[in-house]
């Protein structure tokens, strides 16, 4: 558990609380026993509840696994009332962190970000958290622009695998931004007396944020599935060309392999008696192969 005060409002944080912070939060504050009992429970969608004496909402932010190499939704429970600002979040969340340890620091940012009221640092919060997608989604593009140019260099085999795990982080960003906006919403829309009229023009601010956040999203999945459709038409065009050098070869060979069959099956080989047999069949074998590509251009298979 962190804390950290300044006035009459105090930011109290949890990183993966457990039951003696839970006893904690139930001895000190009065805050609803649903509401702190929320903080423990995971939640797979976000959601605001109006409690007696506080507003709970749980968002989720795109973090992104390295190992995977895919963005996964981490949960963010926030408890507001008029003196203090609760959050409580399983994994370690690197922006919320250090702007902790900022206020921490500066008396200046303390005066700034916690001297009005609770809503006004839940909304710095919020668009600290929104904010931070815009780095992931540039990197992505990044990753786009390479994939291109990888796809038209000829790499197309190498490209599959990353076009798919590229895909999968594009779907599950998506998958984790996209509910975000709706809690946002309920925060203007609705009447919470934590949340001042004032300040319903700064969350509708946010609103406009995640929007360009799901426009660049949009974008940028249509991208990945262009280059997957490419990808996949290059690929399918090579194994075309293989199949047909392969075809090819296999009815030039025909001819020559019944020629050699017949010789086989002849108790008496043409020219069997010849010191120049060899030479002679292999003359024939070359003029039946020159017939057969002479096909295959008259007829433009070749």
């Amino acid at each position: 558990m962190k804390t950290i005060q300044h006035k009459n409002l105090t930011w109290i944080d949890f990183e993966d609380p457990k039951a003696d912070d839970i006893t904690y939060l139930q001895e000190n504050f009065d805050i609803h026993p649903l509401a702190i009992g929320e903080l423990i429970t995971p939640t797979y969608q976000p959601k605001v509840v109006q409690y007696d004496g506080c507003l709970f909402f749980s968002v989720h932010i795109p973090l992104f696994d390295v190992k995977l190499r895919t963005t996964y939704p981490g949960e963010l429970d926030i408890i507001l009332t008029n003196k203090y600002l609760i959050t409580s979040h399983k994994n370690g969340i690197y922006q919320l962190t250090s702007f902790f340890e900022m206020l921490e620091k500066s008396e200046g940012k303390r005066r700034l970000y916690l001297e009005t009221s609770s809503a006004k640092l839940l909304h710095q919060i919020l668009e600290l958290l929104l904010n931070s997608c815009f780095p992931r989604l540039n990197h992505i593009s990044q990753k786009l622009d390479f994939i291109e140019t990888q796809v038209f260099a000829g790499k197309e085999k190498e490209m599959v695998f990353e076009i798919s795990v590229l895909k999968r982080d594009i779907l599950n960003f998506r998958r984790t931004l996209k509910p975000q906006r709706s809690i946002i919403d309920s925060l203007i829309q609705k009447d919470h007396p934590f949340i001042p009229d004032d300040m319903k023009v700064y969350f509708q601010d946010l609103v406009g944020t995640n929007i360009r956040l799901w426009n660049l999203l949009e974008s940028q999945k249509e991208t990945i599935e262009a280059l997957e459709a490419t990808n996949n038409s290059l690929l399918s065009n090579k194994l075309d060309q293989t199949m047909k050098v392969l075809t090819i070869f296999s009815a030039i060979l025909l001819p020559l392999t019944a020629y050699s069959n017949m010789l086989a099956m002849s108790a008496q080989i043409p020219f069997g008696d010849s010191p120049h047999a060899f030479w002679i069949h292999s003359s024939f074998m070359i003029i039946l192969s020159a017939v057969t590509i002479t096909v295959f251009r008259v007829k433009k298979w070749l």
